[in-house]
């Protein structure tokens, strides 16, 4: 009997996507994840704890496909730019980005991208404790934004319509984002 295949996490969440990209989120089973590495299921499970667990790394790679922008940029232009990326991933993977709205960011790598934000929104004057509740507040409606263009709730709009909107929000949540550095309410 030959050596057992080698895999590691990030095979196993690459895999993963790319199951979920070709087939939809409910056709990545450990089983079939098992299948497409060549290995028992029994193997998945020094690399992720559960289907939970695979999930949330599906998650983290969806949060961390791009580098994170550059932290000399000036806190507008990094959020804009998470915004652009999450947009494009949005793009790349639209049956499986939804996912971000059913889960939150556990990882490790996940959460630096929550942490990014949350850096930007202290360096926009908004008070640590209100950060939180601001990052919810923008990233649900950039998600949201994003989630409605792949999943075709958008599909009677030019793609220069939609990036005219986009644009627009971003504003909107810029202008909201100083509203708080400021203090006043929401």
């Amino acid at each position: 009997m030959g050596r057992p295949k080698r895999i590691d996490r990030a095979q196993v969440l690459a895999e993963a996507l790319a199951i979920a990209d070709e087939k939809g989120l409910d056709a990545v089973t450990m089983a079939s994840l098992a299948e497409r590495l060549g290995v028992t299921p029994m193997a998945l499970y020094r690399h992720v704890a559960n289907k939970a667990d695979l999930l949330d790394g599906v998650v983290e790679l969806l949060l961390t496909e791009f580098p994170p922008p550059p932290s000399e940029l000036p806190w507008p232009e990094r959020l804009s730019a998470l915004a652009a990326n999450l947009r494009t991933s949005a793009r790349r993977h639209p049956s499986v980005f939804p996912l971000l709205l059913q889960r939150p960011a556990t990882t490790v790598e996940a959460r630096r991208t929550r942490e990014a934000v949350y850096v930007a929104l202290l360096e926009a004057g908004v008070p640590e404790d209100r950060t939180g509740q601001v990052e919810r507040l923008v990233s649900t409606a950039i998600l949201g934004f994003v989630v409605s263009e792949v999943a075709g709730r958008f599909r009677h709009h030019t793609r220069r319509q939609l990036d005219a909107d986009f644009d627009v929000l971003q504003a909107l949540l810029a202008a909201f984002i100083q509203s708080q550095g400021a203090g006043q309410a929401p």
